[in-house]
């Protein structure tokens, strides 16, 4: 048999997985699902690596520095990432992403057992760590619309959504009761994961990317063309605009809460409950994501999703300082899934293959950098006024989002 005819019979099998429902269609299945396992792993490590920290030094700072760290990792990561992406083969580079992760975690979880993990081994294993995560999430966005057809790009990114709501609500607790029992367990359930992720990966039949055309250009070149696609075309252009400062308003608008509830004496097990109320209005959001979808054309979604979003988010801030503020608070999280949805689908659709891991890297990039500034903010902003008065500012930044929604040239034309 020849290789044309290999190919062909393996495209008329991918094919035919993608002409079923989405849960029929076994390599996207399979990525999901790995990265469900995966994502579990590094939300409990997310909770046990500041507690090792905090455990071994006493120092909330040095706590925090561990976090800090691995979030300045990923942001520095994400433009090289989109480049590799898009010039390397991404199953081979999820796959090396998977196993640089899955040796540091295993090293570090030894280390832990044997009473070795000092400080400078935890950030080494966290730079290692957020690098690769880094560049294996850009290459897995980049990857989607090549498993699934271009009806089912919206649900494929709601489904991921949902994952990602799925392990917050699921990740931490799990990560502190297997703290409580055993310090080494969190990092290495995390290697678990893992493992389970770098076998589902390899057992991905379809080809994540289309055929890449000889004599690319430089690194440097590369992240050029990618970024000058992304600001001139005016639907990207539109969801940088829209995705920053809606990720800043829902990353500063939770933390402002957490913190204004604390100081208005709530106890630390109502301030939990009403994470987990964030956390569960923004899966069962991810879950109704498709069938919003469907109801609306693409861009009055967008539009009447922006405004709601901006009204919930004003109504939680006049309740700061107090539970209640967690309702609208959800329902305004609840939107959040279904509007990236139709954004993050809709640029897959948009954005040729060979400049999808650019793109994503930049869109990731923007939006990662306002919500690494919202802490800051946030916290700025509660120690010069009222929790009203500070809150406020988030819906403020949506409602900029929203206008940009109604305006924009490039959110009026998207296809339905």
């Amino acid at each position: 048999m020849t290789r044309a005819s290999v190919s062909e019979g393996a495209a008329g099998a991918a094919g035919g997985e993608r002409a079923g429902g989405l849960w029929r269609n076994r390599d996207f299945t399979l990525l999901w699902a790995g990265q469900c396992l995966s994502d579990l792993g590094g939300a409990m490590v997310d909770l046990a690596l500041p507690l090792l920290v905090l455990e071994q030094t006493g120092s909330p700072a040095r706590a925090g520095l561990v976090g800090t760290v691995g979030l300045v990792t990923a942001l520095v990561c994400r433009l090289p990432a989109g480049v590799l992406a898009d010039r390397a083969d991404r199953r081979r580079l999820m796959i090396a992403c998977d196993v640089l992760r899955l040796v540091g975690y295993a090293l570090l979880g030894w280390a832990v057992l044997t009473g070795r993990a000092g400080l400078p081994v935890i950030l080494a294993v966290v730079v290692a760590g957020s690098a690769a995560t880094a560049v294996f999430s850009t290459a897995e966005h980049a990857s989607v619309r090549n498993l699934v057809r271009p009806d089912q790009l919206a649900s494929a990114v709601a489904r991921n959504e949902a994952r990602t709501y799925g392990v917050s609500l699921a990740g931490p607790p799990l990560g502190g009761l297997l703290f409580g029992l055993g310090r080494a367990l969190p990092f290495l359930g995390n290697t678990l994961g893992l493992l389970l992720s770098l076998v589902a990966v390899c057992r991905i039949r379809s080809p994540l990317q289309q055929p890449r055309r000889e004599g690319a250009p430089s690194l440097g070149a590369s992240a050029v063309e990618g970024l000058r696609f992304l600001v001139g075309h005016p639907f990207l252009r539109a969801l940088l605009v829209i995705a920053a400062p809606l990720n800043m308003a829902f990353t500063g608008m939770i933390f402002a809460m957490t913190l204004a509830l604390r100081r208005a004496g709530v106890s630390p097990a109502l301030v939990g409950l009403a994470g987990a109320i964030f956390a569960l209005g923004g899966l069962l959001g991810a879950l109704a994501a498709p069938a919003l979808q469907r109801r609306l054309r693409l861009p009055v979604l967008i539009t009447l999703l922006c405004w709601a979003t901006a009204a919930l988010m004003a109504v939680g801030a006049l309740l700061a300082g107090t539970v209640a503020a967690a309702v609208p608070l959800a329902a305004a999280v609840f939107l959040g899934p279904t509007a990236n949805a139709a954004l993050f689908a809709h640029q897959a659709a948009v954005t040729p293959d060979h400049l999808q891991g650019r793109v994503v890297g930049g869109v990731l990039l923007a939006a990662g950098s306002a919500a690494a500034l919202a802490p800051a903010l946030a916290g700025a902003l509660l120690a010069r006024w009222s929790p009203v008065q500070a809150t406020l500012v988030f819906p403020a930044l949506v409602t900029a989002a929203a206008l940009t929604a109604t305006l924009s040239r490039g959110i009026r034309t998207m296809s339905a």
